[in-house]
Parts: C-alpha cells; structure tokens; sequence
C-alpha cells in the first residue's frame, strides 16, 4: 500500500481529486490532497503567496512514505519540496506537469514551450497580483473530455492564482536529486504540450514515464485508470 499526497495545479484545490481519491483507496492505498495557499478554503490572500509557502504547505502534510503527485503547476510546490527536504517524502510523480530546470521560475518554463495553447486564456487582475482563466475557455483547455457535471463542478470552484510564486525561480541543490521521480504524460493535453510533457519527463527512467490518452483533467476524465497508473508507479519507485 502506497501514501498519495495530491497537489493540485493553477487555479484549483484539493477539490479537484475528487473522483481519483476513492479510486485510489479502492486499490488499497492511502490518498488525500491539500489546498495550496489561496486556494480551495486556504485563508491566506493571493498577495500573500510565495513559492516558499507553497513548499512549506506541502511539507506539513507530507510524511517520509508519501508519494507526492503534483499536477500541471504542483510540479513546482513538490520539486521545492523535495530540495528542501528530501527526506519527508518517498518519492515524486508528476502528472502533465512542469519538472524545474534549475534557476528557472515556472512562467519561464512556460515560455519554453514549443507551443504557447493558454496565453490568450488568461486575464490578469486589475492590481496584477493573479490571473483567472476566462470561463468560456476553461472547458476547451482543461476538460474538454470530461462530463458536462464536471465542468460545472470545476467552474463552480476555480479560483484566482498567485503570479507571484509562478515569476519565482527555483534554484535547484542536492536534495532534488535524491528523490526518485515518476512522470505521466497526457497525450491530448491542450494545456501543455505533450510533446513538452514528452521532454520534461526524461526527469524519470524509462520505466517510470507513462502516459495516459485524457486532456490536462485525467483525475476527471479517466480516474480509474490514472489510479491504476499511480498504483503501478508506486510499486517501481524505490529509494536508492
């Protein structure tokens, strides 16, 4: 049995792995997700935000068995998190998400994308502390293959994201190195390149980069199978 700590990505909460949890506990492991700072029913304001309490947040609920799945944005939170303290978790798996390269802030690693599929999704707020997603978009970028009682549910509960800890560079040491890392890779993502998913997850050996036919939302789209996915990475990864 494995400890799934899920960390969601821009604009999201711990509300997102709702269809993946039970899935997750019917297979027999354990699972739960956490709110990164301002978001789902975290207090803190979006001006307050950093990377550094991003990190912290995931180290507090962290524990050295636990299995940190980080999406799309949540790359970053579990990477800095594993730098930090490499010894509070058991291993990293990524799911359509960004993998830092060193000195390199998450917005940076957006514009090395071969392909740019959000920029004109996005609206900044007035004070620039955040952006949102415009809603007539949220569905063609994120859930385009999921169940139209979804896409309300998410639209329902999407909510701003820092820019702050996204312009924040993250300078990558020893520790980082230490954890083994998992990636999968969705194949009909238009929110990130696959082909980008593709570069990004050669962070991982051969035998611990899978991929799965969803959009950016598998957690929605195909939760049964994702869980059999993270199953089958958690019995590879192992500690050095």
């Amino acid at each position: 049995m494995a400890k799934f700590l899920l960390i969601h990505g821009s604009c999201h909460g711990a509300w997102c792995w709702r269809d993946l949890i039970p899935e997750l506990r019917a297979l027999g492991h354990g699972a739960r997700a956490i709110d990164l700072p301002s978001h789902g029913a975290d207090p803190t304001p979006v001006s307050a935000v950093t990377l550094e309490g991003c990190r912290d947040a995931v180290l507090a609920a962290s524990t050295p068995d636990t299995i940190l799945v980080g999406h799309s944005w949540g790359g970053y939170p579990i990477s800095a998190a594993a730098d930090h303290a490499p010894d509070r978790m058991r291993a990293l798996i990524y799911l359509c998400a960004y993998v830092p390269r060193p000195g390199f802030s998450m917005i940076d690693m957006r514009r090395q994308s071969p392909r740019q599929l959000i920029a004109d999704a996005v609206e900044k707020s007035a004070d620039g502390l955040s952006y949102t997603v415009l809603p007539e978009r949220v569905q063609g970028i994120f859930y385009h293959d999921c169940a139209p009682e979804t896409v309300r549910y998410a639209l329902a509960r999407l909510c701003p994201q820092a820019i702050r800890p996204q312009d924040t560079p993250l300078d990558l040491n020893g520790g980082f190195a230490r954890v083994p890392k998992a990636y999968i890779r969705a194949t009909d993502d238009r929110t990130i390149p696959p082909e980008y998913q593709e570069d990004m997850s050669r962070i991982a050996p051969p035998d611990l980069r899978l991929s799965i036919d969803s959009s950016h939302s598998p957690f929605f789209s195909r939760p049964g199978h994702l869980a059999q996915q993270l199953s089958e990475l958690a019995a590879r990864l192992q500690r050095p």
